[in-house]
C-alpha cells in the first residue's frame, strides 16, 4: 500500500511584482548607503537651479564690474580700507565653516524679488546723487535678493551672515568719513598727549598737534583710527559667527570695540611720538611710523582675546546638582 506524498501541492512561485517590490528596495537602500557622508547640499541642485544661477553669475559679473573696479581702486589708494581684499575670502570661509547647518534649497521664492529691486533702487541712487557707497551697498543687497529668490527664506537666513559681513569692503562716503574722523581725532590726540605727560614727556596738544619739546607730531585723517574701529567690528563681527558663545559675551564683545579701538590708537601715536623724540633721521622716524601702524592690530587683537578671557573668568557657569547624587559621588 503506498503512503500518500505530503507534497501533494506543489509551492507557489513568488510573483513578479513581489520580485520587483524587492528589487526597487534594494537599489533604494543603496542609495541611501550610498548618500552617507554626503554634504548637505547634495541631491539639491536641479538643473533649472543650476541654469538659474549661472544666468544670475553671468549678469552679476556683467552689471557689477565697473562696482567692482571702483572697489578695487578704493582699496589700493586709501589707507582704511586696505581690508578690502580679504573680505570676500572671509566671507566665503563663514559659508564653508557653517556647511553642516546649510538648509535644503526651496526656491524658487519670489519674494526674493523684492530685495532685488531694493538692491537696484539702491543703485539707481547711487549714480543720480554721485555717491559710490551706495553703489556698492546695493551688491549684498543684490545678493542677498539672489539667494531668497533661488534657495528660499531659511536659505537667504543661512547666508545672511556672508551678505552682511560684505559691507565692510565698502568704503564710507566722504562725509561720514569725515565726521567719524574728526572726533576720533581730536580722542586719539588727547589721550596720546596724556599719556605720554604721564610718561615723563613734555607733551602738549594744539589742535590735533602734538608738541615733545622740539618735535611737532601731527595726528592727521590717516591716523584718528577709523581704520582700526572698522576692522575690529570686523573681528568682532567674524567672532560672533564662528564662536557658539552666549548672546550676552558677543554684545558685551560688540560694546568694547570703541574703547579698544581708541587704546590702540592712542598706544600707536604714543608709540610714533616716541619714535621722533628719541631716532635722528627721517627715514628711521617714517620706519617707525610704519611699524607702529602694523603693530596696531595685532595689538587690538590682543585686547580683545584678553578681555573674552576676562569675561570668562568673571562669570562662571553652574550647575545645579541634587543632593542624593552629591551623597552617592561621595
Amino acid at each position: 500500500m503506498k503512503t500518500p506524498s505530503t507534497n501533494k501541492f506543489p509551492a507557489p512561485r513568488q510573483r513578479e511584482p513581489d520580485r520587483a517590490a524587492a528589487a526597487a528596495k534594494g537599489v533604494a537602500t543603496t542609495a541611501i548607503a550610498s548618500n552617507e557622508g554626503a554634504p548637505p547640499w547634495s541631491g539639491q541642485l536641479s538643473g533649472a537651479i543650476v541654469a538659474a544661477g549661472i544666468l544670475l553669475a553671468t549678469t552679476f559679473v556683467w552689471a557689477y564690474w565697473p562696482t567692482a573696479l571702483k572697489l578695487m581702486h578704493a582699496w589700493n589708494t586709501e589707507a582704511d580700507y586696505s581690508h578690502g581684499y580679504l573680505v570676500v575670502p572671509v566671507a566665503l570661509y563663514f559659508l564653508w565653516a557653517r556647511r553642516a547647518s546649510m538648509p535644503q534649497l526651496a526656491g524658487p521664492a519670489w519674494a526674493g524679488l523684492a530685495l532685488l529691486a531694493l538692491g537696484l533702487v539702491v543703485r539707481m541712487a547711487g549714480s543720480l546723487f554721485f555717491i559710490d557707497s551706495l553703489d556698492g551697498w546695493s551688491l549684498p543687497l543684490w545678493l542677498g535678493g539672489v539667494c531668497w529668490l533661488c534657495g528660499g527664506w531659511k536659505f537667504f537666513s543661512w547666508c545672511l551672515p556672508s551678505l552682511v559681513f560684505l559691507w565692510f569692503m565698502v568704503p564710507l562716503p566722504f562725509r561720514a568719513a569725515g565726521a567719524l574722523s574728526m572726533p576720533l581725532q581730536k580722542i586719539a590726540t588727547k589721550v596720546s598727549t596724556w599719556t605720554l605727560q604721564s610718561l615723563g614727556q613734555p607733551a602738549l596738544a594744539e589742535g590735533n598737534v602734538i608738541r615733545i619739546g622740539d618735535v611737532r607730531l601731527e595726528v592727521a585723517q590717516a591716523c584718528s583710527g577709523l581704520s582700526i574701529f572698522l576692522s575690529i567690528v570686523a573681528l568682532a563681527f567674524a567672532y560672533a559667527v564662528l564662536v557658539k558663545r552666549p548672546w550676552w559675551t558677543k554684545m558685551l564683545l560688540f560694546a568694547s570695540v570703541l574703547p579698544i579701538a581708541l587704546i590702540a590708537n592712542a598706544v600707536r601715536v604714543m608709540m610714533t611720538g616716541f619714535a621722533y623724540v628719541y631716532i635722528d633721521g627721517e627715514k628711521g622716524r617714517h620706519l617707525a611710523h610704519d611699524v607702529a601702524g602694523w603693530m596696531v592690530i595685532p595689538l587690538a587683537a590682543a585686547l580683545m582675546g584678553f578681555f573674552l578671557w576676562y569675561l570668562g573668568r568673571l562669570i562662571v557657569e553652574v550647575r545645579q546638582v541634587d543632593r542624593r547624587d552629591l551623597l552617592e559621588a561621595t
